[in-house]
């Protein structure tokens, strides 16, 4: 007869490569990507690391499969979009995923089996620029522009030591007593002037710089021969 704990008792829910890839990433953005081993996602799990071989082949198996559920997260562009509505969109929605997973950034450049939702983005990224008149060539370099901007962006948001404004407000009035006004007035003028006005928010920076390049990728790619 069933014992009242037997009835209780919930069924564990069985290994899949997707649940072991949601793991991990969640194990990546808690402890880092530096601690994602086979052992320790195992324990995570509730089941002997060898148990993970049958749903993934290994760690770099591991590595491109959650490299790809970042690059799903990523708006892809719209065919009703135009390009710069599609790839502002799409260079928003990056960053987000990026600041999401801090790790993400160095294996979403340097993974050499891309995955399906990874090859859907770069796809649709391409075949947006090429629609909207763009030679291959202007497409490549449109294409490397935004992402360095994305990427490099996400890093220094991800590295500053403040998160709120009224924080980013403490940083500059601290960096403001420690130099003399006189000697680096234009300096002083930015942090009180600017960095240190309320509602100060590093992130709105982004989508300026953002239509920077959008509009001179607009202007270049009306000009003759592009």
């Amino acid at each position: 007869m069933a014992t009242q704990t037997d009835l209780s008792a919930k069924p564990r829910t069985p290994l899949s490569r997707e649940r072991v890839l949601r793991a991990a990433l969640a194990l990546a953005d808690v402890e880092g990507i530096g601690s994602l081993t086979m052992r320790r996602l195992g324990q995570e799990l509730g089941v002997e690391a060898m148990s993970l071989y049958n749903h993934v082949a290994g760690k770099d198996d591991i590595l491109d499969g959650i490299t790809d559920l970042v690059f799903s997260e990523i708006a892809v562009p719209s065919d009703r979009a135009d390009w710069k509505s599609a790839m502002r969109l799409r260079a928003i929605s990056a960053r987000k995923a990026l600041l999401r997973h801090p790790w993400a950034s160095s294996l979403m450049q340097s993974r050499n089996k891309p995955g399906p939702a990874t090859l859907r983005h770069h796809d649709s990224v391409i075949g947006t620029l090429l629609e909207a008149g763009f030679t291959i060539e202007m497409a490549a370099h449109a294409f490397s522009v935004i992402d360095s901007y994305i990427y490099g962006f996400a890093q220094q948001q991800q590295n500053l030591t403040y998160n709120t404004s009224e924080e980013a407000a403490q940083v500059a009035e601290s960096i403001l007593q420690q130099i003399p006004a006189d000697e680096y007035p234009h300096l002083a003028e930015l942090i009180t002037e600017h960095a240190m006005k309320p509602g100060y928010d590093y992130a709105d920076e982004f989508e300026f710089g953002l239509d920077l390049i959008l509009n001179g990728l607009e202007e270049t790619q009306r000009k003759p021969g592009n």
